[in-house]
């Protein structure tokens, strides 16, 4: 039975905007969402103003948009993620429990196992195994931000999980931050998922710099 909830709306359209399946630029309706999800348009309305103030949707006018990638919001997120990632980490390895390495290693082993999934199944796949390392930290203040700031990385023009052989190398860096974890070794996992993250952006800037050429 459809949930009039605006909260599982608000889930529901957040996963489709970060996964790219609703593109940017796309008109969000009311009516439209409101027979899609079969409930009346005040919970529809109520969750499209929760995701304009997490900026995934803006006005253009009278309607409401996908929002547009904005590059220099997106290094300036890759920036406060390097440093947020690595705390996440090393509060893992101080405080997670066995459920925790349960949870990211079958994350890992999962991911290994997908055969040349599409840009979107990577994004999806790998946000999975950040918010899980991020609730490993236990610090609900920390994955809270992180949470909010991985908006601002939706719609890039494509994911870096797609560069070369990027997809293979993000899982041996998952592997080896997790070992960290696992050691409880603070420093390390720091270390690694600051490292992870740094690659990250270096491969957006390349990304961003190849979209803009394009793009002329």
């Amino acid at each position: 039975m459809p949930s009039h909830d605006p909260e599982s709306l608000v889930r529901s359209l957040r996963s489709e905007i970060v996964s790219g399946v609703l593109e940017p630029g796309l008109a969000l309706r009311e009516v439209a969402l409101a027979e899609r999800f079969g409930v009346s348009r005040t919970p529809v309305r109520e969750a499209l103003s929760r995701l304009e103030g997490y900026g995934l949707v803006e006005r253009d006018g009278r309607t409401l948009r996908v929002t547009a990638p904005n590059p220099e919001r997106m290094l300036n997120t890759y920036n406060v993620r390097i440093a947020l990632e690595g705390e996440a980490a090393a509060e893992a390895a101080e405080n997670r429990q066995l459920s925790d390495l349960v949870t990211l290693e079958g994350l890992i082993a999962r991911d290994r196992s997908l055969r040349d999934p599409d840009d979107a199944q990577r994004i999806r796949t790998n946000l999975e195994f950040h918010t899980a390392l991020w609730h490993a930290s236990h610090n609900a203040v920390l994955v809270e931000l992180l949470e909010r700031l991985q908006f601002h990385l939706t719609n890039a023009p494509h994911s870096t999980l797609s560069v070369g052989d990027r997809w293979t190398q993000s899982l041996d860096e998952h592997e080896a931050i997790v070992a960290a974890i696992d050691a409880r070794d603070a420093d390390e996992a720091r270390r690694r998922a600051s490292a992870h993250m740094r690659t990250a952006r270096e491969l957006r800037i390349r990304l961003l710099r190849e979209h803009a050429r394009t793009a002329r």
